[in-house]
């Protein structure tokens, strides 16, 4: 169904390595910080993914930033048993060139009890080459983003501290 808002009709073997080529599951433990207001979970930051796929355990502490008013308009994302988080990721929004845009989001610590998520993170392989898929581009619209490996996206991305979406400047044109 994303594919289909891309103009994208044919998901042949270039695309599905490009959508899901890889794929890594982490499993993250957070401990009881007895003070949350001296550390952070994870800081914010978007995912180099295609797409994020979250499992929460029912703590909560996930917060994704929102994209009305100041720019610090931060929401929590309450777990619901049995539920999915979806993330669109980087790399989707890469592909994409701007139409579907990845999450900034971050991990607050909790001060009661330990936390426990699950994030499966699909991605191309480390070998293809991400930019804006030609289906985007068909009818004139303008890249914005330039072709990139994906493994050189990957390593820019864990050079440096997180710092919200910035790794996407990276690909800009």
């Amino acid at each position: 169904m994303l594919m289909e808002g891309l103009n994208v009709k044919d998901i042949d073997e270039t695309k599905t390595s490009l959508l899901m080529g890889s794929i890594r599951t982490n499993l993250n433990y957070y401990p009881i910080c007895p003070d949350p207001e001296l550390t952070v979970g994870v800081g914010r930051h978007s995912d180099v993914s295609t797409l994020t796929i979250l499992l929460q355990d029912e703590i909560g502490g996930l917060y994704v930033r929102g994209n009305q008013g100041d720019g610090d308009n931060w929401i929590h994302v309450p777990p619901i048993k049995g539920s999915l988080v979806i993330n669109v990721g980087d790399a989707l929004q890469i592909l994409s060139n701007n139409r579907y845009k990845s999450v900034e989001h971050c991990v607050i610590a909790n001060g009661t009890k330990n936390r426990i998520s699950v994030p499966i993170f699909v991605n191309p392989k480390p070998t293809d080459i991400i930019g804006p898929l030609v289906e985007v581009l068909q009818n004139g619209e303008k890249p914005i983003y330039k072709q990139v490996l994906y493994s050189d996206y990957v390593k820019h991305f864990f050079r440096k501290a997180h710092d919200g979406k910035k790794t996407v400047e990276f690909a800009e044109i």
